[in-house]
This record gives C-alpha cells, structure tokens and sequence, in this order.
C-alpha cells in the first residue's frame, strides 16, 4: 500500500531544525496548522525497510508498508520478513513468546514504546501481544547497545514502536481479521481535532481465539484460548513552541490452556488472567530554532496484575513502575551535537509464588547521563559517544559508556562499528515463568548477581547499480557479546530448572549477510543469511552450545506490486538449521525423553493483497510447508508426573494457516 507525507515549508523547517537523534521524535509530530504559507506538496514512495547511512547507530526502520507484508496481528508478528529479529514460542502450554535478536533472548533487548522503557518484568512473557499490529506506525530496530538516552538495559540492541498519532493521517483505521485456526480480531483507531492545536484519538483492539485445536491428539491444547480487550485513548497537542503527547492504555486479557477433549477426572488446566493499565505524558520545549535547542520531560507509571495457575502451581504477580526522564539537547553549527538528561525509576514486584510468603523486588534507580555527536560535513563520520552514571538501591553504582562510529568513504560504501555496556536486574519468577508449565522443580539460587555484559559491533554496506538505477545493497555484520554475569537457565539435569548467577560463562556470536534487490520498480528482493553461536558454561568446565536454538537461518523475501500498487503479492521463506536440545533423560517407560538434536526445518508464508482508494483485502497463508515441532509436550499422558514438560520448544507449533481480513483508511481533515 502506498503511502504519503504531506509537507509544506515550516514542516521542512521544523523537521531540520530538530535536534539529531532527537529525544522524543517530535519529528512525526508536526501538526499541519503550523502554517499554509504554500500549497501542500504529495510525496508518494513505497518503502518497506530503510537503513539510515547517516546514523551513528546500526539501525532500520519498519515502516507501515512493510507491516502490512504479513497480517501482522500484533509486535510479535510483525518480524516475519525481518532477518535480524526472531520471534519464538517459550512453551507449548501458554503462547508466551520472546524475541531474540543477535541469538540472544529477548530480556537483553530493550523494548520501548515511542522511546519509552515498557515490557520489563512480568510482561516480559507476554508483552509482544500486547501492542496491535494495526495501532503501529514504524518499527525501529536498533543492534547493538544503541543509545544511552533510553536508559542502561540495552544489551543485544532496542526495538521502539511509535503508534498512531492523534495529529496524523488518516483520520479512521478500521481492520477486521480472521483465520482457519478461529481466530478473529478487529481494530478500530480514529483522532479528531479539537481546535488551537489540540487532537483527541482513540486506539482499541478486540480479539479472540478460542478454538481448541490439538492437532498431535496428545490430549493438551496447540494453543491457549485467548480473549484480548486493549483501548488507548490518545491526547496531543502542536504548538509552536511546545508540543505534548499523552496516553492511557488498559489490557484486559485471558489465557486458557492445559487439557482438552475426553478430560480426566482430575485435569491440567492453565489459566493465566492479566489486567495491565500504562500512562504517560511527554513533553517537548522547543527553546532556540536556531540552535535546535530543546527541553523535553517524560513521564509514565504502570500497573500490572497477573493471576496464573500451572496445573496446581501458583504465580501470582503484581508489578507497579514510575518512570522519569528529563532531557535537554542542543547543536552548534550542524557539526555538534550534546544531549544530556536525568531519569527515575521505581520499580515495585511482588511475586506470590506456590504458596511461600509474598517475595518482594523494589528496586529504585536513579542515573545521569550524557552523549556527544560529531557530524562532519557531506556526512563522511558521524560519532557518537555516549555515558551514564546510575545508582540503585539493589545493586549500587553502575558506569554505562557506549560508543557509536560511522564513516563513508564513498557514496556506496559506509562502515560502522560500535562497543558498550549494558545492565540487566534479574527477575526469574517474571521472565522464566513459562518454565512453571512443566513438572520440573525450579530451584532458584538464594542471591542473584546483576547481569552485566559488553556487546561490540563491526558491519559495512555496499550499493551498487548494476543496470544504472535500480540498486543492490550487500550488508553485513558481526557482533560478540560478552557476559560478565550472567543469570543461567540451566536445564541439563533431569527434572530439574536451576536458575543461578555465573561469572564470566557466557557469551554469543552473530554474523549476518544480507542482500537487497529491486531489478525493477514493482519487484523488491531479500535474501539473508545469518549464523549466531550462543555458549555457556553448564558443567563450569567449558563452554557449550546453548539448547533450544537453530545456529543457521536463510530467510529469502519477495515482494510484488504491479498495477501501480494496486496488487501486492508477498512471499516468505524461512529456512532454520537443526540444533542441540537440552540433554535427555530416561522416562518411566525407559525410552529417552527426545532425541539429542532436532532437526531442519522451514516455513513459508504467502500473502495477496488488493488496494483500492480507502479499503484493502488481503488473503494469506502461514507456515504453508505445514511443518510442526513433533511431541511438544513431554509425558503429556501423566501431566502430574515427573517427566511433564511443554517448554522443550524450537519449532513452530501451528501448522499451516489461512487467513483473511480487510483494512479500511479513511481521511477527512
């Protein structure tokens, strides 16, 4: 679907006067009553993905067009074309899913929602069904430890998803949704202004799954039934010199999962029940234009309440966070730019686990940062270095230094590089919860060690033209993380989770090539590769290859758009290599619990889409090679036995999937 920006000159002037890298991307923002000194100018182009050469940091943007690729029902579907960014199930009980970027899981990927800390704790598990596909405007991908603005968390890199603006086209957004596993969605987003530079908007999402599907007649259910009611009624308001945005969301959201059909007397069940409630307020003083100097104050405060049941196991969780965060940024001459700040937060867990005494986390941090960039002209380096100071009353001082470096040599050539450290509280009861749909005794370590880690980057980009206009871009990078401590999920030891602290036992690697082709206008290719190595020590004799993790990925993305977009045809597929599993154990039976290594397999997804003036329908198909972990649960018979296990999880647990829905714009203003 094309898509357009409207620009008159003060939004020219505004958008180039803002700070680099700024604080809050008020960029987006600008409202169209700013000034009508000339006649609006329609930019129409078709982007899917875009890497910015001109940014200090290794990052790409997912725009609109590239999330209607896919159905993309919600952020943990919206990574389907992506080959930085993988999304996997943790179990095959509950439907908690974990992103992994760089090979690692995704508490080491800072989430953030338009560049706002969100998704820590217990919405680690489930956060990424929490923001709906159709609410998102882009998607920014950032690897490495990016930027010190946002805070010390950033380990394997960010992911910042900006929302429908309340100022932006268009004015309604309707989209139904439903698939052959009954599953249907609706999502209805509209703003309307309300005069002097005020805008009002309101985005909802309803969904509901509740087929159950067992498809290897185990007697345990594919996926839990889900019934999700998500609303965010959206304030803004543009003014020449100070700009606000600000929010509410309430998620109210059910999970049933565990045993189905010809039940037992005495049943499985899972039941996870979650009421989530975010506000915030963000707040930019635009001081000097000429200077590009601005002011900018963030606020936010979350509440979250999980009730779960694994079978008889309890985990009950009840997190309360503050969030402060006082910018100021300022630009000498294009070449200079400093950003400094100071951020809050209070972050309150109380975890009532089995039926042991509340287990309470509070942990209070308070930091300062600062970060310098230099960017000389036509753009040849761009340099950004970056430091925070931060205190916590768990674990004391903590020193973030980070530095960014990019140089073009060429106008074909960029080479970046990139070397930081990043901190990680611990929160197991929150982020390994999923491991509770199984039998296996969780033994926690009395005192867990914050993580620490440092993540360095190498990469480069290549444009040709080899046919004079249409370009070829060859990317590739490299990345190692280190991990000074490391909170170990150790589950070689039968029937056993033992979760702990280790000292400098781990450690990953990730190289990725990509290529990138339009031979024509209507035709875009992809075809990627990417090895990751993952290692710790789980006997602390040496390192081993951690389980549950395919080292080699291709991923090879087609997309047409003839008729002058008013088809798109898009098509993806996924090749994922074997790997190790967790070591095996002898059963009741005597048979071993799985075999020592799954095997290859690969998905391939399909979409059509029709566009016409407002309206869209589009009709697609998922994992349509019908490939589909084997045996997920482990002792699925005798839940209340020993051997129980649903968190062996490497592969998909869906097999093929149709789908179709409809999306519907329209602009009034």
């Amino acid at each position: 679907m094309l898509f357009s920006l409207r620009y008159n000159l003060s939004h020219i002037l505004l958008l180039v006067l803002m700070p680099i890298g700024g604080a809050v991307c008020w960029a987006q923002e600008v409202p169209d009553s700013v000034s009508n000194m000339l006649d609006d100018i329609t930019i129409t182009s078709r982007r899917l993905r875009s890497h910015n050469r001109y940014s200090a940091t290794n990052s790409e943007l997912l725009t609109r067009v590239e999330l209607t690729r896919a159905a993309c029902c919600n952020l943990g579907e919206s990574f389907t074309t992506n080959p930085s960014v993988d999304v996997n199930y943790t179990d095959a009980a509950t439907g908690a899913r974990q992103v992994r970027l760089l090979g690692l899981s995704g508490q080491y990927v800072q989430m953030l929602t338009e560049n706002i800390p969100n998704f820590r704790g217990a919405a680690a598990p489930y956060g990424l069904g929490y923001i709906p596909g159709p609410w998102m405007q882009s998607i920014m991908v950032s690897k490495g430890t990016s930027s010190v603005k946002n805070g010390y968390e950033a380990i394997t890199g960010q992911i910042n998803v900006e929302m429908l603006k309340p100022q932006a086209d268009p004015s309604i957004t309707l989209n139904g949704y439903y698939d052959s596993m009954n599953k249907s969605e609706a999502n209805l987003c509209g703003n309307l202004p309300l005069g002097k530079g005020w805008w009002a908007g309101m985005l909802s999402h309803y969904e509901r799954e509740n087929m159950q599907h067992d498809a290897n007649a185990d007697s345990f259910a594919d996926f839990p039934r889900l019934t999700q009611l998500n609303l965010m009624p959206r304030l803004a308001y543009m003014g020449s010199n100070y700009i606000m945005q600000a929010a509410a969301k309430v998620i109210d959201e059910t999970r049933q999962g565990g045993q189905i059909g010809e039940l037992p007397a005495n049943p499985y069940k899972i039941d996870i029940d979650t009421r989530r409630y975010e506000i915030f307020a963000k707040n930019a003083f635009i001081l000097d234009r000429a200077t590009s100097t601005n002011l900018a104050l963030i606020l936010s405060a979350t509440s979250h309440n999980q009730r779960a049941r694994y079978g008889l196991r309890r985990n009950d969780i009840d997190q309360r966070e503050l969030y402060a965060s006082l910018m100021f940024e300022r630009t000498w001459q294009s070449l200079h730019a400093l950003s400094t700040g100071l951020s809050y937060v209070d972050d309150r867990h109380l975890f009532h686990y089995l039926q042991n005494s509340p287990i309470n986390h509070h942990e209070r941090v308070a930091g300062a940062y600062a970060q310098y960039t230099l960017t000389l002209p036509d753009n040849k380096l761009v340099a950004m270095a970056g430091m925070r100071l931060d205190r916590s009353s768990l674990y004391g001082t903590m020193f973030t230094p980070r530095m960014h470096l990019r140089y073009n040599p060429t106008s074909s050539l960029s080479l970046h590089g990139s070397v930081g450290r990043g901190f990680r509280a611990p929160l197991p009861l929150a982020e390994f919860s999923y491991m509770l749909a199984s039998s296996r005794q969780l033994v926690i370590a009395p005192k867990l060690s914050q993580e620490k880690a440092w993540n360095t980057g190498l990469g480069s980009t290549i444009t040709l033209r080899p046919g004079g206009e249409q370009e070829l871009t060859l990317a590739a990078d490299y990345y190692f993380t280190y991990f000074q401590n490391y909170l170990m999920l150790n589950l070689e030891k039968p029937h056993l989770a033992e979760i702990y602290s280790l000292k400098d036992g781990a450690r990953s690697h990730a190289l990725q090539l990509e290529l990138t082709y339009k031979p024509i206008d209507e035709l875009s290719l992809l075809a990627a590769w990417r090895y990751t190595s993952v290692e710790a020590q789980y006997n602390l004799e040496h390192f081993s290859p951690k389980p549950l993790i395919s080292p080699h990925k291709g991923l090879f993305t087609i997309s047409w758009n003839p008729n002058m977009a008013i088809w798109q045809v898009d098509a993806t597929l996924a090749l994922n290599s074997g790997g190790v599993m967790p070591t095996p154990y002898v059963l009741e039976n005597g048979s071993p619990s799985w075999a020592p290594h799954f095997k290859p397999y690969s998905t391939l997804n399909l979409q059509v889409t029709r566009n016409f003036r407002h309206w869209a329908l589009y009709i697609g198909g998922e994992n349509l090679t019908n490939y589909r972990q084997p045996n997920p649960v482990i002792g699925a018979s005798n839940p209340w036995g020993p051997d129980f296990d649903a968190t062996m999880i490497y592969g998909p647990l869906k097999g093929a999937m149709i789908y179709a829905g409809f999306r519907y714009n329209f602009t009034k203003y």
